[in-house]
């Protein structure tokens, strides 16, 4: 198997040592426009599998020559990238991941491109980090195990192990894409119809094992495809864990507009900025991740009917931050997901062609099972009612 990565930030570099230390994978490719972080890692990994490249994703060209020397690609660049990457990869005729950004049009223009793909053989799978991406494959898991689906409730938050004042967080990726989240309306299902809801809305206490109370509200993206794939149950909904204070102070920055993607402020002398760039440059040095440890928590709830029997799945994660080799756990789960599934289209497992949301391709038990192998457990339950 040839894996290529597209990005050498936190997510690639996961991704790419967890395809290194992969039976049956033969080369790694590292691609970034910055190559201090590729080099990086090659000193780290000292592997004759690992090949840097320099690559910018703007030009096409250079995608493509990329591209066209692997298997399967991983696109662990910002999700703007996303319809472009997908596009090469069908004209070369490469399979791709992606690590999703359900904001806007991304993830549907890249659906959309499902019979060019289909035609030429590929199977692209988007939206394939957290959450989205692994709490969709559990909830593909746990409605294959239905005869019939009524409810879906997801929770998923990447917070610091110990938080700091004044937002009790640290960014463990993009924080465009958290302000993104923040400020888009959020979609969800409820008493069987779609609707929008307003995103950092409706919190509500969840606790887990050493950590509690916390606070878990709407923020937008995290239903994606499973609005379409789950679109006749009574119930659908995501939302996302923090510690309580974080939601009310981002709030504020909402209310204020200082998140508008679009908004422009006029100063004096004709000059004009964006409140929001001014928010994420003064934010920069609260949310730096620099020496945090983090944890990723993740609550997956499906319920429905198996044989006229009320039935509860629930799945449950928590993975914290590797000191021995400093690794975040968002980037543990992050990578160890796009690596596993990178590996299953590579070595023929997933046979499926198109563009096809994770809950309807990657098999939820060979999943389980290879992150059990990587030390990222998740605790399956059952209740009958």
């Amino acid at each position: 198997m040839k894996i290529g990565i597209l990005g050498a930030g936190f997510m690639g570099k996961e991704a790419a040592m967890d395809a290194l230390n992969s039976e049956g994978v033969e080369m790694v490719g590292l691609a970034d426009v910055e190559m201090d972080h590729v080099y990086e890692l090659v000193e780290l990994a000292q592997s004759e599998k690992l090949f840097p490249f320099e690559v910018d994703a703007t030009h096409t060209e250079e995608l493509e020559n990329f591209m066209q020397q692997f298997d399967v690609v991983i696109n662990a660049l910002f999700y703007s990238f996303n319809e472009t990457v997908a596009k090469v990869g069908i004209d070369v005729g490469t399979h791709v991941i992606d690590l999703g950004g359900h904001i806007g049009d991304v993830t549907d223009n890249v659906l959309r491109l499902n019979d060019e793909a289909v035609e030429k053989g590929i199977t692209i799978i988007p939206d394939l980090g957290v959450a989205p991406g692994m709490i969709n494959i559990l909830t593909g898991y746990g409605a294959s195990k239905l005869e019939e689906v009524e409810m879906i409730k997801l929770y998923v938050g990447g917070i610091p192990l110990r938080p700091e004042a004044p937002l009790g967080y640290h960014h463990v990726f993009s924080m465009e894409g958290l302000l993104d989240h923040y400020t888009d309306p959020s979609t969800i299902i409820r008493n069987g119809k779609r609707e929008d809801v307003l995103s950092l809305s409706e919190p509500e206490e969840i606790y887990f094992e050493k950590f509690g109370p916390l606070e878990a509200f709407h923020t937008s993206g995290g239903t994606s495809t499973l609005l379409d794939s789950f679109s006749d149950v009574h119930t659908l909904e995501y939302k996302t864990i923090r510690y309580p204070g974080h939601r009310e102070k981002f709030q504020l920055f909402v209310d204020l507009q200082m998140t508008d993607r679009y908004l422009f402020v006029e100063l004096e002398d004709d000059q004009y900025v964006k409140p929001r760039e001014v928010l994420l440059k003064v934010l920069e040095p609260f949310v730096d991740p620099t020496d945090k440890e983090d944890v990723v928590l993740l609550k997956a709830y499906i319920s429905g009917k198996k044989a006229d029997v009320d039935t509860l799945l629930s799945y449950e994660l928590i993975t914290y931050y590797d000191k021995a080799r400093e690794r975040t756990a968002m980037s543990q789960v992050t990578g160890a997901t796009v690596s596993i599934v990178a590996q299953l289209i590579a070595s023929g497992t997933i046979t499926e062609r198109g563009v096809v949301p994770p809950e309807k391709i990657v098999p939820g038990k060979q999943y389980i099972a290879a992150l059990k192998e990587r030390g990222i457990h998740i605790k399956e339950h059952r209740m009958t009612f």
